[in-house]
């Protein structure tokens, strides 16, 4: 009896090895998310286009009033890789879609570090002297600056959401 261990779904086969290929970003996106999180706080590259698109937000979003404009760069921070997941999702091409899951996850890290440094204030500030830092205005602004640690808190659990959806992609999704 020959038996020759197949996957079949809707009429496509897949083999094992086709099956275990389909992991390999979920692998990439588990080291990526396991090294961002253990390094949270210190500098990578991502950072760098982080700090890009966080100002560009500013710029963007500074004609809709002030707290907006404070928000801006936050935002642009999501949007950008939300879009890119989006174009990703749209077009089917779902393993791209996992490897762009590590820009997100690694954005809601970056930004989990601003916001903890609202109350102390010691990151360095990229502006002319005297820049406001964004999430100490804004949660002065809001009387919640207290809670900094809490919105901390809050974007690391989404960038550990973020990985683990990217890293479980293949139990949902075929290219």
């Amino acid at each position: 009896m020959d038996f020759k261990p197949t996957i079949i779904e809707s009429a496509t086969t897949y083999t094992k090895l086709d099956v275990i290929k389909s992991w390999i970003p979920s692998v990439i996106v588990g080291l990526a998310g396991a090294y961002f999180l253990s390094s949270r706080g210190e500098y990578s590259y991502l950072d760098a286009f982080d700090l890009l698109v966080h100002e560009a937000g500013h710029v963007i979003f500074s004609f809709l009033g002030e707290t907006i404009y404070f928000l801006g760069g936050t935002l642009m921070q999501l949007i950008v890789p939300v879009l890119l997941l989006i174009f990703c999702f749209s077009n089917r091409l779902y393993k791209l879609f996992q490897i762009i899951t590590i820009m997100l996850g690694q954005s809601f890290l970056n930004i989990s570090v601003y916001v903890g440094d609202a109350q102390t204030m010691k990151l360095r500030l990229f502006g002319p002297p005297g820049a406001k830092h964004d999430w100490n205005f804004l949660l002065t602004k809001y009387d919640i600056l207290a809670s900094c640690g809490d919105f901390e808190i809050a974007f690391v659990v989404c960038a550990v959401m973020v990985f683990l959806g990217g890293m479980i992609m293949p139990l949902f999704f075929k290219e």
